[in-house]
């Protein structure tokens, strides 16, 4: 994945600024070129038994389709039998049209229609590009539900049919997309291919830049461990438990005080010096499996001067407004999950307290949550991610994290990052009270309100990858196991990070 995400509209500024400089037809025969050779890749895996099938080539009226056309003409020169459905339009572009004419004199064979037994060693899915604003219909929609039924890879070009290119929803009301197996996407990386519906359907993306000098700044950024990698310097030898932050986590409400045992274990193994379990539950005087951890009971503790994780089992009582409340009033990093975010939802009063609480904010929202914060349904956020937690981020003045596939992190000037790590065994019941945890030893370590939201995210999904490598899930991976999963990603990220100046310990 490329590190910078733009923008259909900053896409098609490059494209204008590129095509004044170049003969006519020039960036459609190179994106030809460039999926006719990801395809061929592609069908050099396929196995023997596939090898005679033909592969299929759906072209739409626009000039996605007269890139799917000319890949066409260079799988035919290949050797291939190409079979093509053109779906004609009004007006074609004069390179649409060029692009046509040669496909019609290159032998290749136009159907109709996909018989519903149809088998094709590869299908390459050019029906509709990045311009696209309302469902697919009619025929199109045909194609994209025969497709998603099909065995076999589908190479998408520029954007799955269907797909938004900027918010990685499918285009709808009641629309469908092409579920593609790969993605080549041309000019640059889009956003839309790497959260939301787009995690399912984009399948794996590689960028053609179509020997084009891109020198704008991309307004979205997929997040790496560069982006964080200033706080990653190993810790020095002369330090003490004092020296790596106190965190608070408060919550623990009756029957509920798993997720605040949760979330105190991953801000345990995410490296803070001290972690206090302030629970409105006190009947629990330790954690039998990490005794490290101190429960305290709520009434009368001491926050100042510690880092607060605000929400993981705290319950929508008159005591938890209360201290709530207290922690927004309060100073120094404060994170808010779970209940912390719901009761805030539910108070103008807190909102505007905590839009001016004294120190960095972090919120980490699930898309109901995110919703409940700014008065509208879940659905709404989840048709734009984006510039929802952009939203929520200026509104309350916090860093936020909307989670989900291909978790948004927003901040408060606009700057927004795509997390590409994780898997759908993270989609456990306390998963997010773990991430809550880790994203506040980090705070409490220094880092940070951007870098921390990065970083705490970036590592939550890595390590539920490593488990997934190892055998752990995704179907059945709990929560519990992603603590000590997370310590051992961010102690490789340490390990292979250049120290930042002087010795780390090593003897000679």
């Amino acid at each position: 994945m490329d590190t910078q995400l733009y923008s259909v509209a900053q896409i098609r500024a490059i494209e204008q600024a590129a095509q004044a400089g170049l003969p006519p037809g020039t960036l459609m025969r190179r994106a030809g070129a460039a999926s006719a050779a990801r395809a061929l890749d592609l069908l050099k895996g396929r196995p023997v038994a596939d090898l005679s099938l033909p592969v299929m080539v759906l072209a739409g009226p626009g000039n996605n389709g007269g890139d799917a056309l000319e890949a066409a003409v260079h799988l035919s020169e290949a050797g291939w039998t190409v079979e093509v459905v053109h779906l004609a339009g009004s007006t074609p572009s004069p390179e649409t049209q060029a692009a046509l004419e040669r496909a019609r004199g290159a032998g290749l064979r136009f159907i109709d229609a996909v018989a519903a037994d149809a088998q094709y060693a590869l299908v390459v899915d050019g029906l509709f590009g990045i311009g696209l604003t309302r469902p697919l219909t009619g025929q199109a929609r045909q194609l994209a539900e025969q497709v998603n039924i099909m065995r076999g890879p589908v190479l998408a070009l520029d954007v799955p049919s269907g797909l938004d290119a900027d918010t990685g929803a499918i285009v709808g009301p009641g629309g469908v997309a092409v579920a593609a197996t790969h993605t080549i996407t041309f000019l640059g990386d889009k956003p839309g291919l790497h959260t939301g519906d787009g995690c399912d359907y984009a399948g794996r993306v590689s960028v053609d830049l179509l020997d084009v000098a891109v020198r704008e700044a991309a307004q979205v950024r997929c997040n790496t461990p560069a982006l964080f990698g200033a706080c990653l310097a190993p810790r020095r030898r002369n330090s003490h438990k004092g020296s790596f932050g106190d965190v608070a986590v408060l919550g623990g409400a009756p029957g509920m005080l798993g997720a605040g045992l949760l979330a105190a274990r991953g801000a345990l193994f995410a490296g803070a010096g001290r972690v206090f379990l302030v629970a409105l539950d006190a009947a629990l005087g330790v954690d039998p499996l990490q005794p490290e951890i101190m429960l305290r009971d709520a009434a009368g503790f001491a926050f100042e001067r510690r880092t607060v994780v605000a929400g993981p089992g705290l319950g929508d009582s008159s005591q938890a407004m209360r201290l709530l409340g207290k922690v927004i009033d309060g100073s120094g990093p404060l994170l808010l999950d779970a209940d912390g975010l719901n009761l805030v939802a539910a108070s103008p009063d807190l909102q505007a307290r905590l839009a001016h609480h004294d120190g960095p904010v972090v919120l980490t929202p699930h898309p109901l949550e995110a919703a409940r914060l700014l008065g509208v349904t879940a659905a709404i956020v989840q048709a734009d991610r984006l510039e929802n937690a952009r939203e929520l981020a200026q509104r309350l003045n916090a860093v936020v994290v909307l989670k989900g596939a291909g978790s948004v992190i927003a901040r408060q000037d606009g700057e927004v990052a795509i997390n590409p790590t994780g898997n759908p065994g993270l989609a456990t019941g306390g998963s997010g009270d773990v991430l809550a945890g880790v994203c506040g030893a980090l705070l409490g370590q220094g880092w940070p309100a951007w870098e921390a939201a990065l970083g705490a995210v970036w590592l939550h999904g890595a390590a539920a990858d490593r488990l997934v490598a190892d055998g752990a899930g995704p179907i059945g991976l709990t929560a519990g196991e992603l603590p000590r999963a997370i310590r051992a990603e961010r102690n490789r990220l340490v390990a292979a990070t250049p120290a930042a100046g002087g010795r780390t310990g090593e003897t000679e």
